[in-house]
């Protein structure tokens, strides 16, 4: 199940990324604080990094944030602004979603 798909912006490496407003916000239920997020991460052609990342999402000025781990991701893939991030709920193993990379070049 979709979560949301985001085209990245300078400010989603600097601040965290912003969930974006219509994002389908059931599959991570109602929360207080931060939780985490066991997540796969895979490239559009399929490749995936070697073990699953757990990000950390928080609320800030009542919008959903992934900080932690998202930074790791970020670095690790490459990921620059103007690609684009899909975010889903997929049970897989010991992960609960899996977030898809497709970088523009």
């Amino acid at each position: 199940m979709e979560i949301f798909t985001k085209k990245l912006t300078p400010i989603d490496f600097d601040r965290g990324l912003v969930l974006p407003p219509r994002s389908n916000l059931e599959p991570l239920q109602h929360f207080q604080g931060t939780i985490e997020l066991s997540t796969i991460v895979e490239s559009a052609a399929g490749t995936r990094l070697p073990e699953p990342v757990t990000i950390h999402c928080s609320t800030k000025s009542g919008s959903l944030v992934l900080k932690r781990g998202w930074y790791d991701i970020a670095r690790d893939v490459g990921l620059k602004s103007g690609d684009t991030v899909t975010f889903y709920q997929e049970v897989n193993g010991g992960a609960r979603f899996k977030l898809k990379v497709r970088n523009v070049r």
